[in-house]
């Protein structure tokens, strides 16, 4: 249902680069039952929103073809409009929330978002939106994937692409519950990643990554977080019945030597990112870009070299 009242927001049209990506005019959604309208101040550009918008979700079965596909996971704003049963979320509170449906006409990119209540959290206080919209998709992922490797207080944990998005968020909170962290990063990014915690830190041009993790930690890390996909070397690093989990589609190696191995996939879930808004965590924007710019932030972050995350402002 719609009240005839209009709202740009980002499509892509069919699939393909960077190209198929259109601003258009569409009727305001309205929320239902369990739902929220969020008036949208910010959303993040994602590496998920690349691989959607290229057409590979389709390809690999996860998602149907649709001439117009919504883009973006990542909210920021202001509640615009409660659905009927929602109490916990008002008009004007400023919230945070993620959309984690692939397979929807429209996403984050627009001026307003409809989301299930339970997938919102209050925003981090005196955060600005655009710093805000970068924790929902990368910090949960991080939380969710510590969790599927069950490791307790005082035991290692190898974070590849610690200097990332969610290997950041990683090693903070690996931190925060007492883990020690080996750190796989670029020399560039060895300083930032120690202020996040990092105990050690190996350099990413490492030709022979679990050799290096195993000389710090003799007989392996009791666990490894694979943010940057690097499956096998990264298991290779972890000791005889520890545990693994990765982040990246399609790159969980096969279960050696006992280890547990877990492929993490994103959900939505409010509490747990209202805890995380309430940690004060390193929110890294990279540059704000006009809601109509989609397109080159799609461009500029598929190049890579990007430390942070680029935001789209409405």
């Amino acid at each position: 249902m719609s009240t005839g009242e209009k709202m740009r927001a980002v499509v892509a049209r069919g699939y393909g680069g960077p190209g198929v990506l259109e601003t258009v005019t569409v009727p305001l959604p309205e929320p239902g039952p369990g739902q929220v309208r969020v008036h949208v101040e910010a959303a993040t550009v994602n590496p998920v929103d690349l691989v959607t918008r290229s057409g590979a979700l389709v390809e690999a079965g996860l998602m149907a073809e649709r001439e117009q596909t919504g883009i973006g996971w990542d909210v920021a704003g202001v509640v615009d409009r409660a659905g009927a049963g929602v109490t916990a979320f008002v008009p004007g509170q400023r919230v945070i929330g993620l959309r984690d449906l692939l397979d929807v006409s429209l996403g984050a990119y627009a001026e307003y978002a409809v989301l299930d209540a339970a997938a919102v959290a209050p925003a981090p206080p005196d955060v600005p939106a655009e710093a805000a919209a970068t924790l929902p998709l990368n910090g949960l992922t991080a939380l969710q994937a510590l969790d599927l490797l069950g490791l307790v207080a005082g035991d290692t944990v190898l974070v590849t692409g610690a200097a990332g998005a969610v290997g950041g968020f990683a090693v903070e909170l690996a931190v925060r519950r007492g883990l020690r962290v080996v750190a796989q990063a670029g020399s560039a990014d060895e300083e930032f990643v120690r202020g996040l915690g990092a105990e050690w830190v190996v350099g990413r041009a490492v030709a022979d990554l679990a050799s290096e993790v195993r000389r710090l930690v003799p007989g392996g890390t009791d666990g490894a977080l694979d943010t940057a996909g690097l499956g096998i070397r990264a298991l290779a690093a972890v000791r005889t019945r520890g545990s693994y989990a990765t982040v990246a589609g399609g790159t969980a190696p096969l279960p050696l030597r006992g280890i547990r191995v877990h492929q993490q996939w994103i959900s939505a879930d409010g509490p747990a990112l209202a805890e995380l808004a309430a940690l004060g965590l390193t929110l890294r924007v990279a540059e704000t870009l006009p809601l109509e710019h989609a397109a080159e932030a799609h461009k500029r972050l598929a190049a890579g070299g990007i430390r942070g995350r680029l935001v789209l402002v409405p």
